[in-house]
């Protein structure tokens, strides 16, 4: 499942993956482990080199369940952490640099090579899993997208949020490696208008003429 953020990919691929008894990969949770690590580290974020050479060195672990999607970096639970604003705002310059694209896609790969997986992203459906059976775009329009992602995080505001979603859509879809984009054969869901059960029983209906 690919989309903007605050299309819901979070919430609605995890409850597919419930619903089906399968696992879930939340890749954009890799990125913002990346990220702050590369922060706490001191990294130079403005330069693609620096963040390029220590692409390599944090150690990962990733939780597939649904219901505990965790994730680990060199052993300390981050899942808190990268949900920061600071997190959000350099995520997008951190995962521009092909480097850690390259990283982080072949590990996306083989944890999506052990079968059984809804994961969500941005570059799922055209380059992590091309040739996955099914695969959603999850749009929604701006203003529903700054309200869904300002009620997840605290000490902002919808018009905030708004602006640097704006930016974030902008760097992630224009970026030279693996931009944000539709798959050919995806198919569109505008969750604009839907509560995030109608979404998931949306993604079944379309999972289930698939089969």
């Amino acid at each position: 499942m690919d989309g903007p953020s605050g299309s819901g990919k979070s919430s609605a691929s995890r409850g597919v993956a419930r619903a089906l008894g399968l696992r879930y990969l939340d890749t954009g949770a890799m990125y913002r482990a990346i990220t702050w690590w590369m922060l706490q580290q001191g990294v130079d974020l403005t330069d693609p080199g620096a963040v390029a050479a220590q692409a390599l060195q944090p150690v990962l672990t990733m939780g597939t369940d649904p219901d505990a999607p965790a994730v680990a970096v060199d052993g300390t639970d981050v899942g808190g952490p990268i949900r920061t604003a600071e997190v959000t705002a350099a995520v997008s310059a951190v995962s521009a640099v092909p480097e850690v694209r390259r990283r982080l896609v072949a590990e996306q790969r083989e944890i999506i090579g052990a079968g059984g997986i809804v994961v969500e992203g941005r570059d799922i459906g055209t380059v992590v899993a091309p040739d996955a059976p099914v695969k959603i775009f999850l749009t929604a329009s701006a203003d529903a997208r700054a309200v869904r992602r300002t009620a997840e995080l605290a000490g902002t505001t919808v018009e905030a949020q708004r602006a640097a979603m704006a930016r974030r859509d902008t760097l992630d879809s224009t970026r030279k490696t693996d931009p944000l984009a539709k798959a050919a054969d995806a198919v569109e869901l505008d969750s604009t208008a839907l509560n995030l059960e109608e979404v998931i029983a949306e993604i079944l209906r379309v999972i289930k003429e698939k089969e």
